[in-house]
């Protein structure tokens, strides 16, 4: 039995170069990289050292405030080097791969036989607990926290956003077993919300929830909001369905294996279509079909909520969709003159692009730069959690926290403020300043 639920607040945005539903295999790399910062809420701390050997499963790195929490390597091979920052800040891990991959056998498991207990130690000790992220803060989960529920958001609404059933394909026992994992782990319900018809109606064990509507339908705090809000001192966690069959995978088949299906997609790529890549491949590797052009931003994410990366990057720990759009370094001449150019996409009543249905191609320009936060009404429009976004980041940007808490800090995460960025006419940095307040939260409420 599932439950319906309609998001009304929104936008949809339609770019130009979705992905085709095409799947590829991205040549290896011989160099993979691992980044820390991919995870936030955690201080690494090393377990191997240049020159070490590695196989796919092994740690690398672990959480100096949890040591059992450990993060692994997606290939075997050789430790080439280790790159740190100012104060020695561990910003990246690079391996020399092996032409094929010997695997850590953490051994196969029907998750549905073993305690909740269980299941935490070997998602800890193979570091698929990775892939479990805590509301609020927006960061990964405490293990020894027990959350009231575990959400999955089965589809994602955001521009060219990668097809999530489609990428799923073949994983579907995977997916299963992930859930049955998971399950595990809460005293609550595991929620998995979907769109449309695919195998995904039919999984086992989940509380599931019909979503209709515009982006940010998709986004997993939307959902959070419709079905189990967030209080003071509440846990919930999420993870994202890929996610899910690796997890399931690990206990199917005792292996560790870091592949996923990352989607190509932009106006800028010649041919967008989805590829089969594992974690840490570089992304020249990746992007085969070539671009239209070298005056393009390579995002890691979608146009919202990526951010900018180059080609000499590589796959991230979360990475599911590789956006490329025109970069914006052209200004248009008196482009604030009402209806002078409608091939832009603007929510604006001085454009006419509102009444089309085309796509669109978009490129990074801001068109304005940073002005007074003054009150609009638009932030209202395609925010469709039961907050007040305005308030919440002007209390964010004082640092109030006892505000913050009031306004619904708990409830949010950055994607959740993307159309804020988007439709803003002071083109403040919303995501950026939730970012901090969160932070802030955490440095001071825990």
């Amino acid at each position: 039995m599932s439950t319906d639920i309609k998001i009304k607040k929104g936008l949809t945005i339609k770019l130009k170069g979705a992905a085709s539903k095409e799947l590829a295999t991205a040549t290896r790399s011989e160099i993979f990289t691992i980044y820390p910062t991919d995870f936030n809420g955690i201080k690494p701390k090393l377990t191997v050292k240049v020159g070490d050997k590695v196989m796919a499963g092994d740690a690398v790195f672990y959480n100096k405030s949890n040591e059992d929490m450990k993060f692994v390597s997606p290939v075997s091979g050789e430790i080439k080097d280790i790159i740190r920052g100012a104060k020695r800040k561990i910003l990246a891990v690079t391996i020399q791969a092996d032409a094929m991959d010997k695997y850590k056998d953490f051994g196969k498991k029907t998750p549905s036989n073993l305690s909740g207990i269980q299941v935490k130690q070997a998602l800890l000790e193979s570091g698929c607990w990775a892939f479990i992220n805590q509301r609020p803060y927006d960061i990964l989960a405490n293990p020894n926290d027990k959350p009231k529920a575990i959400f999955i958001s089965g589809f994602d609404t955001a521009p060219l956003a990668a097809d999530t059933a489609f990428s799923l394909q073949g994983k579907e026992t995977s997916f299963q077993a992930g859930i049955d994992a998971l399950t595990k782990l809460t005293e609550g319900k595991v929620h998995l919300s979907v769109q449309g018809k695919s195998f995904l109606n039919d999984v086992k064990g989940v509380s599931l929830h019909n979503v209709n509507g515009k982006h940010p339908a998709g986004n997993v705090g939307v959902q959070i909001s419709k079905v189990n809000p967030i209080n003071a001192g509440e846990r919930v966690w999420t993870v994202k369905p890929q996610d899910v069959a690796i997890i399931g995978n690990l206990f199917l088949t005792g292996n560790f294996d870091a592949t996923r299906v990352v989607a190509l997609a932009g106006s800028e790529v010649n041919n967008p279509k989805y590829y089969t890549v594992k974690v840490g491949n570089k992304y020249t590797d990746l992007i085969q079909s070539g671009l239209t052009n070298d005056n393009v931003r390579i995002i890691n994410g979608n146009p919202l909520t990526g951010t900018a990366i180059k080609l000499t990057d590589s796959v991230g720990f979360y990475t599911n969709e590789i956006t490329v759009l025109p970069e914006g370094n052209q200004y248009r001449f008196i482009g604030w003159m009402p209806f002078k150019d409608n091939k832009i996409h603007s929510v604006a009543r001085t454009s006419l692009s509102f009444l089309s249905k085309k796509e669109f191609t978009l490129n990074t320009n801001f068109n304005g730069e940073e002005r007074a936060f003054v009150v609009t009404g638009e932030m209202e429009k395609v925010m469709p959690i039961d907050i007040y976004p305005m308030q919440l980041l002007k209390a964010t940007m004082l640092g109030d926290i006892e505000k913050m808490e009031n306004l619904g800090i708990y409830e949010v995460a950055p994607e959740d403020f993307a159309l804020v960025d988007y439709i803003c006419t002071s083109k403040i940095e919303a995501q950026e300043i939730i970012r901090k307040g969160l932070d802030l939260m955490i440095e001071e409420v825990g």
